[in-house]
């Protein structure tokens, strides 16, 4: 008889949470308990990936229309609809909610609609007042999205409102030069908003490759997004229409609605974590090792709480790896190498290894790099151009990075992670033949490199 009431007890029902939980249960027999104080699904199916990207694809049907014509089809243009939209939308999230309950009681796991909090190393207390014993406690409770600290910031939405907006804006300053800031840009330029971007950098999308995020910009400019850069908020104010906004570039204007892109923040306050001894960062990430555990050998974190690579299929393979290490026998440490990802700007924008920069401090590069008007839309008379990169070492002929600029840049770039993953040359793409015609095919057709470093 176990001296605890759980093998396993979960915090957080997101997708790493509920991952963990209903494989420790259904796999290997695990009595586990789950607490979720919010929604089950997490940030990416309740407010964030899911209802983001059913937005991308609404927003994409206003050029269509255009394209149509340009194709020979007799259509006229409509009217956008954001409440016919936005109740579909809010109904399929209500129903993958119910997928991820119903996925947690087939395995055999408790759950509990509260809050919850360690009391110890093998006690969580719950927000109705109950106390829960575990061997083991896995923390999942995700991230949040942050206002920057400006007087009157809460005149601004953030991520999780925008998918409950009563109306569309006809005005929306964005604050942020992230991938949230843009996705939405884009998004909401595409709904119709007349939308606006500052953000404090030079460029945006800090931290990719630089090409790639020169051409986004690019492309949002020519779509009609105004943005500025090197542009902070100073002042906030409530006036009629709207909301008063002055920027240290010296913009002054009332837009409706103001949302904050400005980043996440890990929910680890007010958990009884740092009494415990568990290391936080300054941002609150809670700091793990190489298999998610805590300086606490019996608690354990996961997914964006962990501020290590913040995407929900990395949270869940987090999850596995955690309950191989601890149910299965088999240590099981996180590969957070040559992760492949997407911003769905508009072009979207793909990537998976090294940028141009972090490749050419490392060592000595060749860079492959093509942009080009793409056939559907240039058949069309639109200006989009589009990009084909890839990032190759001199002394090991290795793919060190790809980075496209596309319509569904997502999808191409799933596929190539694989190659790069498996630790595919330059030789090796030059051998496979072209799909043609199509826009990936420049991925295996480049053959000069346009520069080395």
């Amino acid at each position: 008889m176990s001296d605890f009431d759980y093998d396993l007890f979960v915090i957080g029902g997101g997708s790493g949470g509920v991952r963990a939980a209903r494989v420790a249960a259904g796999e290997y027999g695990a009595k586990v308990g789950l607490a979720e104080e919010d929604r089950y699904g997490g940030t990416c199916v309740i407010r964030g990936c899911v209802p983001k990207k059913l937005m991308v694809f609404a927003s994409g049907y206003g050029d269509a229309m255009q394209d149509a014509r340009d194709y020979g089809w007799d259509v006229k243009d409509g009217t956008f609809d954001w409440h016919n939209f936005g109740g579909k939308m809010r109904a399929e999230l209500d129903r993958l909610e119910g997928v991820y309950r119903n996925l947690l009681d087939g395995s055999g796991v408790e759950k509990f609609d509260a809050r919850a909090t360690l009391k110890d190393a093998h006690t969580v207390t719950l927000s109705t007042g109950e106390e829960k014993t575990a061997k083991h406690i896995l923390i999942a409770t995700g991230g949040r999205p942050v206002r920057l600290n400006v007087p009157n910031a809460e005149l601004g939405i953030v991520s999780d409102d925008i998918f409950h907006m009563d109306e569309l804006p006809r005005s929306m300053l964005i604050i942020g030069g992230g991938y949230i800031a843009c996705e939405f840009a884009c998004i909401l330029h595409g709904l119709g908003v007349d939308v606006t971007l500052y953000y404090r950098g030079a460029q945006i999308l800090n931290g990719f490759d630089d090409e790639a995020r020169g051409l986004v910009a690019d492309q949002m400019r020519a779509r009609g997004i105004e943005m500025h850069s090197g542009a902070s908020v100073l002042e906030m104010e409530e006036r009629e229409g709207g909301v008063f906004v002055k920027s240290s570039t010296g913009q002054e204007k009332i837009f409706e609605k103001v949302f904050w892109g400005t980043g996440r923040r890990p929910n680890s306050d007010e958990m009884g974590l740092e009494a415990l001894g568990i290391g936080m960062a300054r941002n609150g990430a809670i700091e793990v090792n190489e298999y998610s555990q805590t300086a606490v050998p019996s608690v354990y974190a996961i997914g964006d709480v962990t501020d290590r690579v913040n995407l929900t299929p990395v949270a869940i393979r987090e999850g596995m790896a955690f309950v191989k290490t601890v149910f299965g026998g088999e240590p099981t440490p996180v590969d957070h190498e040559l992760i492949a990802s997407a911003v769905f700007t508009q072009p979207e924008m793909g990537t998976v290894g090294l940028s141009e920069e972090e490749a050419a401090a490392q060592e000595p590069i060749e860079v492959y790099s093509t942009s080009f008007k793409p056939m559907q839309t240039a058949f069309a008379g639109r200006d989009d151009r589009v990009m084909m990169k890839l990032v190759v070492s001199q002394a090991t002929r290795v793919v060190l990075g790809c980075h496209i600029v596309a319509p569904n840049a997502g999808e191409m770039i799933q596929l190539a992670g694989i190659a790069i993953k498996m630790g595919a040359t330059k030789e090796q793409f030059d051998q496979t033949c072209a799909v043609h015609p199509t826009m990936s095919e420049e991925l295996v057709t480049m053959r000069n490199p346009v520069r080395t470093s």
